[in-house]
């Protein structure tokens, strides 16, 4: 199956992830402050059981301003993310950049690279979106994911980065 369209991946030009990426973030923020949410609330009403009416009356204000300071981080954080995070594919290998205040750009060769694959979680899949991952030989720093690509771009890009070769290197 050849994913190579007539325009190649391999243009040198950076892009960003998909636009799509930012409300799958949104979603996986407020699923992790829900979970968060209802755990600690669970953890304040066995502390409040233990040690009193009192210290609920404290211990709740306080949860109610740390998960709303932690919901609107996480809803905000997706743009800022997006907006730092980039790739570029050319005939040499992959490069990504992100990092909203430590920022990263990570050069990936292509002789480096031993294998690739694409994820999809169900999220990532009602969104359209796929994670490209791509392992180095090493151990430190040996897998790369990009995620928030479209599931098709990831695929080719996947596609341009497998050896041209199929034999076996021993």
């Amino acid at each position: 199956m050849n994913l190579e369209p007539a325009e190649s991946v391999a243009d040198g030009v950076r892009r960003q992830v998909d636009p799509r990426w930012i409300p799958l973030q949104r979603v996986q923020g407020g699923i992790f402050t829900g979970v968060l949410a209802v755990a600690s609330l669970i953890a304040i009403a066995a502390l409040s059981v233990a040690n009193g009416l009192a210290w609920l009356i404290v211990a709740l204000p306080l949860w109610t301003v740390a998960v709303a300071a932690l919901a609107w981080q996480l809803q905000r954080w997706p743009p800022l993310a997006y907006r730092f995070t980039s790739y570029l594919v050319d005939e040499a290998g992959l490069e990504i950049a992100r990092g909203v205040y430590w920022r990263t750009v990570t050069n990936v060769p292509r002789s480096r690279i031993q294998h690739t694959d694409v994820s999809q979680g169900p999220l990532e899949r009602r969104h359209g979106l796929g994670t490209l991952v791509v392992y180095t030989a090493g151990t430190q720093h040996s897998e790369m994911s990009l995620p928030g690509l479209e599931f098709a771009t990831a695929q080719r890009i996947r596609a341009h980065l497998q050896p041209s070769d199929q034999g076996d290197a021993v």
